[in-house]
């Protein structure tokens, strides 16, 4: 499905009309409305990361939540700016991007879900989820399948999306910043009339045109989010949410080499630059476009049990260019394999690909809780049923070295001096298309959990059986899987709650084992995690530190590991602090985190990417008095090393450390902002890896914006 460029600004402006359109505006009488402090900590939801509503100072694991109020503040402009203020996550392992957002969270890549429901499965193959549509952005850290079957170790990233409310409200937002950013958007939310409030709506609408840091990579983006609630009685409530969205762009992922980015140049001694474009402006393209449909629905059926729903329909496609560079040392292998000096220290062959990828979804989470008494238990038990079919296909044609190794070498690129227009025609890529076979992955799992409470106590019990089918189009594969967890809590009455938890997770590895013979197991993980969390009772605010210990087995086997009996005996670890603290002094709002990791793979290695110390500090000010209105923020963001390495090749990528800035004033119904991220345009690598390939990070951008709220 296509959105015009017509049809963008049409959207933006059907929100706008309604707004215009409304019998009543929700005007405020005065400023207070929204100076008012926010809730510091975020909230839980049946819809959330934890599927239910206990307050996070009693949840004995490791939850993190930004709220939207949160992250404008701090001037986020993608999901991945959502997170650079969160204990123990890495928001941008691979540097500044327009392919998607690749967290990691205490070590580990963590899946993208949308209201509790995962909703971004393979690579490359659909949109981008819009910070516009969303609610607030949760991280729930660690081993996760009691509540959501396979999944990574690292935990989850959810996001709720904006739903219908009962007063008619919303806002108009215009941004307009460098790199050529423009964008407006509208939100507007009510009852239906004439529905006497059983009907509720909201459109959601984004048109952006931007460039980018890198030359030639643009980006447009139109989104359209209508939602409807229904409310036939008090204790029922169905909501359906659209999304239709489209981005045309390019891939700002350069896969710079090594030698000129995180080394000099083994001749010249120089740098390049780390913003360069290799693509090219004909052949690049990162086209996505995508459409889903959300249902959530709960029904109380009296005062101990109700039933939940989340259902999910998602599909999405992706038209995928890319030239890049061959990787470090190509120079120097492709001189010595061609027995020639053709090369020069920033001449490099270039690869060439395309690919055209799909993504279609259809998911259904339905539960039942039932919250009663037994003596002097009281319990919130949770026991449900999800499913999952997802498929993706992935057609791709890949032009190696653009075909120098054939003794073609029409295509070289010099780095320093870069030289555009000459790439191979289409009929090359037709004749090595390779047209896969779809894949699919059914999953269905059963899951129990119960949280006990006990006069100050907080006993926590969960259990899951999955079977899951892998259908690679050639060969189907069968895993089962049972998923345990356990959680103790002590709240005490100063505000203090120490706690320890077990949790465990489970991800397929689809292969034969080439040893034994037999279907490869999942890899699986167990998580010893202990912490203390603490609510002051003089002002606002959420305190907690944690230790965390993650054992994932059945890995590919160490190097050294001769006469195994299979390949699947290999064990990582990572092991870490993390602290994070949200509190509200008067007029000051402030965020601070800490974290620590020390992340080993099967051979004994760090993780790529992962860096072992990371730790920022946000505040902002609020005043009231005669400044009321006026606000200020600023933050400063620490992420240690990182390294890879794989027992040849050791390479060290070094710390940074980055400011960002927020001023504004608030009047009446207006909201005026200026946002500065990375205030100092520090030039920095977020990582290198052993493969060759360096990841520029996100350079400075500014982007003031003007919101009319009613």
């Amino acid at each position: 499905m296509s959105i015009s460029k017509v049809g963008a600004v049409s959207t933006v402006a059907l929100v706008i009309g309604m707004a215009a359109a409304s019998p009543a505006l929700a005007q405020s009488s005065d400023d207070e409305s929204r100076q008012e402090t926010v809730i510091v900590t975020g909230t839980t939801g049946s819809f959330g990361a934890t599927k239910n509503e206990t307050p996070i100072v009693e949840t004995a694991r490791s939850l993190s939540v930004e709220t939207s109020d949160m992250f404008i503040d701090k001037g986020a402009l993608r999901l991945a700016d959502t997170l650079t203020y969160v204990a123990g996550v890495t928001a941008e392992p691979y540097g500044f991007s327009t392919r998607g957002d690749f967290p990691f969270s205490r070590g580990l890549s963590i899946p993208r879900y949308s209201d509790s429901v995962q909703e971004l499965f393979g690579s490359y193959n659909s949109t981008r989820a819009d910070v516009y549509t969303i609610e607030q952005v949760e991280v729930l850290k660690g081993p996760a399948s009691v509540l959501y079957g396979q999944g990574s170790p690292g935990g989850i990233a959810n996001y709720v999306s904006k739903t219908p409310q009962e007063d008619f409200g919303g806002e108009i937002a215009a941004e307009l910043g460098n790199f050529d950013r423009y964008q407006i958007a509208g939100d507007v939310t009510g009852p239906v009339a004439g529905s006497d409030g059983k009907l509720l709506y909201r459109v959601v609408g984004v048109y952006r045109d931007t460039g980018t840091q890198i030359d030639e990579v643009d980006e447009t983006t139109t989104v359209f989010m209508p939602s409807l609630s229904w409310l036939p009685t008090p204790d029922t409530k169905f909501t359906i949410i659209g999304l239709l969205q489209e981005t045309d762009s390019d891939a700002a992922a350069q896969f710079i080499p090594i030698e000129g980015t995180l080394e000099p140049h083994n001749v010249t001694g120089e740098f390049i630059d780390t913003d360069v474009y290799v693509g090219e402006p004909g052949f690049n393209r990162y086209d996505t476009d995508s459409q889903q449909v959300t249902l959530l629905a709960e029904h109380r059926i009296n005062d101990v049990f109700k039933l939940e729903a989340t259902a999910l329909w998602r599909s999405g496609e992706a038209d995928y260019h890319q030239a890049w560079p061959t990787f470090t040392g190509a120079s120097r292998y492709l001189n010595q394999y061609l027995g020639a000096p053709l090369f020069t220290e920033t001449t490099v062959a270039r690869t060439f690909y395309q690919g055209d990828n799909t993504f279609d979804q259809l998911a259904g989470d339905v539960r039942v809780r039932a919250d009663f008494t037994t003596g002097a238990f009281e319990h919130q038990l949770l026991a449900g049923v999800q499913y999952q079919d997802v498929e993706t296909d992935s057609d791709s044609s890949y032009y190696f070295a653009g075909g120098v190794l054939q003794g073609d070498f029409s295509y070289v690129f010099d780095l320093a001096n870069p030289v555009y227009g000459n790439y191979p025609d289409q009929a090359v890529f037709d004749a090595i298309y390779n047209d896969n076979p779809a894949s699919t992955v059914q999953d269905l799992g059963i899951y129990v959990s119960d949280q006990i409470s006990y006069e100050n106590w907080r006993f926590t019990l969960g259990l899951r059986s999955d079977n899951v089918e892998n259908d690679s189009g050639t060969v189907v594969q069968d895993d089962d899987a049972i998923s345990t967890s356990v959680g103790v809590l002590y709240r005490f009455d100063n505000g203090f709650a120490p706690y320890a938890s077990y949790s465990e997770s489970f991800e397929t590895v689809v292969g034969t084992d080439t040893t034994t013979g037999n279907p490869l197991k999942p890899q699986e993980a167990r998580q010893y995690e202990v912490g203390v969390k603490y609510e002051p009772s003089a002002f606002p605010g959420l305190i907690t530190l944690n230790y965390f210990d993650i054992e994932i087995s059945n890995l590919d086997n160490p190097n050294s590991l001769p006469g195994a009996a299979s390949q699947q005996e290999g064990v990582g670890t990572l092991k870490g602090f993390e602290f994070e603290s949200h509190v509200q002094f008067d007029t000051v709002y402030v965020q601070a985190a800490f974290s620590t990791l020390d992340a080993e793979d099967p051979n004994g290695f760090q993780l790529a990417a992962a860096p072992e110390t990371q730790g920022s500090v946000w505040a902002t000010w609020r005043p009231d008095g005669q400044w009321t209105g006026f606000k200020s923020g600023a933050g400063v963001r620490y992420v240690g090393e990182t390294v890879s390495e794989n027992g040849t090749l050791r390479y060290v990528t070094p710390d940074y450390t980055l400011g960002d800035l927020m001023v504004g004033y608030e009047w009446d119904q207006w909201d005026f902002a200026i946002n500065a991220r990375n205030i100092t345009d520090k030039d920095y690598l977020t990582g290198c890896l052993t493969r060759g390939d360096c990841f520029p990070g996100q350079r400075r951008t500014v982007v003031a914006s003007l919101r009319y709220k009613f």
